[in-house]
């Protein structure tokens, strides 16, 4: 089954609804939802989807969508190892790093799903757009 890192603006594409990028979020997260594909998160995306949604959302709210969210999702681990690396990497993002080397720390992630492709240049492990992902899983 396919392992994959859904970045934070694909999972706020969904929850806003913003078009056109909502329609790939949702099949991304639906396959997740169904078994067809393991999807995974990082703390630094939960924590940034807390403070975005709860600018138009109370917080109970928030809440029980992070909740739904988790359910169809794996958190991975962020330690010492993995700041360490996103310190000393050639990321021009942080917060990208935090997710590349938390991904790569957990070595089974084959591709990172991102609106954002050109701030993973540094990565080691594949980066799709969410579209392009979708094609090629339906394909």
């Amino acid at each position: 089954m396919k392992k994959i890192l859904i970045d934070t603006d694909v999972i706020l594409d969904f929850f806003f609804d913003r078009k056109p990028y909502a329609d790939d979020s949702t099949i991304i997260l639906s396959l997740c939802e169904h078994g067809r594909i393991t999807g995974f998160v990082t703390p630094v995306i939960i924590s940034n989807i807390y403070y975005l949604l709860r600018r138009t959302a109370k917080h109970e709210k928030v809440i029980e969508k992070i909740k739904q969210l988790l359910t169809i999702t794996h958190v991975l681990k962020m330690d010492r190892f993995v700041i360490e690396k996103a310190l000393n990497s050639g990321f021009k993002d942080f917060e990208d790093a935090l997710q590349n080397y938390a991904a790569m720390n957990y070595g089974e992630i084959e591709v990172i799903v991102t609106r954002n492709v050109k701030d993973y240049k540094k990565s080691e492990i594949g980066v799709l757009t969410p579209e392009t992902f979708v094609k090629s899983f339906t394909d």
